[in-house]
Formats: C-alpha cells, sequence, structure tokens
C-alpha cells in the first residue's frame, strides 16, 4: 500500500523540482520500502551519493516506518545515528527500508536501511523520535500542504 506525499517536503515532495521526489510503500506492519535511484545530481565525489542525501533518505524511512501504524504517527527525529558502511552510488537501483523498533507513548525508535541491488547493506540508521505535538498536528492544513496518496 502506498503512502501519501506531501507537495513541498525534499524527500517526498512531489512538487519540489530539487527535491528527491520519493515513493514509499507498506510492505508489512512496521515496515516500510521504497526503491529508488539516486539522480547524478547528488553526488559528493564521483558516482557516490553524498552523505548528506544518504542521512535524509534513511530519516525519511525511519519516520515513515511509524506513520504505518494504527493509528499513523507522525515524529521528528530526536537523533539519528548512522553507519556508512559502503559507498552508495548514484544511478543505480537502491532499497531503502524502514522498521519499527520500539514505540513508547511520546517516543519511538526505528531502524533504517539502504541496500544495493545484491542485497550489501550499503548504509544503516537507529532513529530515536519523539511525537509531533498535537497543536502543530492539529494546526496543519494537510490539504494545503498537498499530503495524500498520488498515483505512480
Amino acid at each position: 500500500m502506498k503512502q501519501p506525499n506531501s507537495a513541498h517536503c525534499f524527500v517526498c515532495g512531489v512538487s519540489n523540482p530539487l527535491g528527491l521526489n520519493m515513493k514509499f510503500y507498506i510492505t508489512k506492519p512496521g515496515e516500510i520500502t521504497a526503491e529508488y535511484s539516486v539522480p547524478f545530481d547528488y553526488q559528493g565525489y564521483p558516482d557516490v551519493v553524498h552523505g548528506g542525501i544518504v542521512a535524509a533518505m534513511l530519516d525519511e524511512v525511519c519516520s515513515r516506518a511509524h506513520m504505518s501504524g494504527d493509528p499513523p504517527r507522525f515524529m521528528y527525529t530526536a537523533r539519528l545515528d548512522i553507519k556508512y558502511r559502503k559507498n552508495v552510488p548514484i544511478e543505480e537501483p537502491l532499497y531503502i527500508i524502514g522498521r519499527i523498533e520500539k514505540t513508547k507513548s511520546r517516543s519511538a525508535t526505528s531502524k533504517g536501511l539502504i541496500l544495493n541491488s545484491e542485497g550489501d547493506i550499503l548504509a544503516q540508521a537507529d532513529a530515536l523520535l519523539i511525537n509531533l505535538p498535537e497543536e502543530v498536528f492539529e494546526s496543519a492544513d494537510l490539504d494545503a500542504l498537498g499530503w495524500k496518496v498520488y498515483p505512480d
């Protein structure tokens, strides 16, 4: 099942011409995935995805894992611990996975992985997340943010 995107988010924004425009899918309870090839414009060293882009993808997938719950949880990242294990190549298929680890009433943890097409772990993250304050969520105009499921 496809998750919603927003209009202007750097990672998932469908109307952001500078963004990654990624799409995320719930693959099973507590897990989401994305398949993505990072464009040439986001390289750091030649043919290698910039580490900040790797961090952004892991940050997004870690928080989105908790959006797959019932009810969905919208959370801020309080801490993101990343291990860059191998160079993440540009313009090659990547598999990005987010999994719920633990949940508490006001916080949660999750794990994110970036794999190549052979299944090698290229980067991984452990995230500590905190609930979006209720007043922030209640004041958000989801229609104005473009928050919805867009067709593929």
